[in-house]
């Protein structure tokens, strides 16, 4: 658990930013295999747990802080397995997830920034983002469904927007889940050689893999304008699903382990009602 792994998975800000420098199969601060990477995952449910309630409990005496995992990627890089896998050490009551799909029509008449925000969480609690509003400066520059000023000017606006939550208690853990596009090949594969399967696929998803250069232009640009000290990105190499998830989990309690919430003090002496629920248990009449 020594590992720095936020030092070898963030992207500096500022600096530029070579995706094919970071092998999608690579599985950088850990030295094992699958059944290792699950061994630790375990290890950590514990300690995720318990940070996440202190987290909730701190807010209920006034402390501001939560915690917002933004997950992006391309299909099949495992945004909805990172939600399963990891988020699932959490307790469901304190977690917001949240899937940003394609804008409803009231989403469309306004600010791209609106929608994302209505999705927060609350103080003391942790927000997961399956796909967020960077895709408003992906799917739409891709696609050309907006004019390059528009989706230009929005990486300062989400920098801006981000570091205004930011010193207001939210912490940023945004995952860039790196796949190639051989793996995802395979993905998509398995998904049609099962039925069960086949409502995770649709053809578009065939058709934006001839877009994956323009993709791959477009999450090179997030990373290197919108990983900032406030909120930094990471790169997740994601061909291997194990090394994802043990990956993010190590990211997460890093990252709880530095915010360090407290319990928060009790507003009352806990021994004078201890005595008092004593004294009742002594006045109560004997039982038959």
């Amino acid at each position: 658990m020594g590992t720095d792994i936020r030092g070898l998975l963030r992207v500096t800000p500022g600096s530029p930013v070579d995706l094919a420098a970071h092998p999608a199969g690579a599985t950088p601060g850990f030295d094992g295999g699958k059944k290792r990477a699950k061994e630790e995952l375990a290890d950590m449910a514990d300690d995720l747990a318990a940070f996440q309630e202190r987290l909730y409990a701190a807010a209920t005496a006034g402390d501001r802080r939560r915690l917002v995992l933004v997950l992006q990627g391309m299909d099949t890089s495992g945004k909805g397995g990172t939600v399963k896998h990891v988020v699932g050490h959490f307790n469901p009551a304190g977690c917001r997830i949240r899937a940003f799909k394609a804008p409803t029509e009231e989403e469309r008449h306004q600010h791209f920034l609106w929608r994302i925000g209505k999705g927060l969480p609350a103080t003391g609690e942790i927000g997961i983002f399956d796909r967020s509003h960077y895709e408003d400066v992906l799917v739409v520059r891709v696609h050309g469904m907006v004019p390059q000023p528009v989706w230009e000017r929005r990486f300062d606006e989400i920098n801006a927007w981000e570091r205004a939550l930011a010193d207001d208690g939210v912490t940023w853990v945004k995952v860039f889940l790196h796949i190639s596009p051989e793996e995802q090949r395979e993905r998509l594969l398995r998904r049609l050689d099962r039925a069960d399967k086949h409502w995770k696929l649709s053809p578009n998803d065939i058709s934006e893999r001839a877009l994956w250069p323009d993709y791959r232009r477009a999450y090179t640009s997030v990373l290197e304008r919108c990983s900032t000290d406030a909120a930094p990105w990471y790169v997740v190499p994601a061909d291997r699903k194990w090394y994802r998830n043990w990956a993010v989990s190590r990211l997460l309690l890093a990252h709880l382990q530095e915010m360090d919430p407290r319990y928060p003090a009790a507003g009352y002496d806990a021994s004078d009602l201890r005595a008092k629920l004593h004294d009742e248990r002594l006045a109560a009449p004997a039982r038959d």
